[in-house]
């Protein structure tokens, strides 16, 4: 028996596609025209890494007083310094989360790098 619940922020295969596919006529196009480099569209991690990720995100974060509650996803650009991807379009990750008080209650701050 399955007892995993469906994610409510599944989308179907064809809603993907569609989705890449506006992304590269409207956003991609544009990136490529302006900077004459055929850009990222998609980026791949391995379950491993992001379950390695998750974890270590976590276990830090307890160590420093932190309740991670979710992952940030930003985009960004490599410098022109960066020899082999300069210019590209990468992703990075970030925890958020809130600062635990010494009662266990959740306080308001929000966690952001280093987590």
């Amino acid at each position: 028996m399955n007892t995993m619940v469906k994610p409510t922020q599944l989308i179907s295969f064809e809603k993907g596609k569609e989705l890449n596919k506006n992304y590269n006529e409207k956003r991609g196009a544009l990136v490529t025209e302006r900077s004459g480099l055929e850009d990222a569209n998609a980026f791949w991690f391995s379950i491993e890494e992001l379950e390695r990720y998750i974890a270590y995100v976590k276990e830090n974060a307890v160590e420093k007083g932190f309740l991670v509650d979710g992952i940030r996803i930003y985009l960004g650009v490599y410098p022109e310094t960066e020899e082999k991807n300069a210019g590209y379009t990468t992703v990075f990750l970030t925890p958020t989360g809130t600062i635990i008080d010494e009662q266990g209650g959740r306080g308001g701050a929000s966690l952001q790098g280093n987590a």
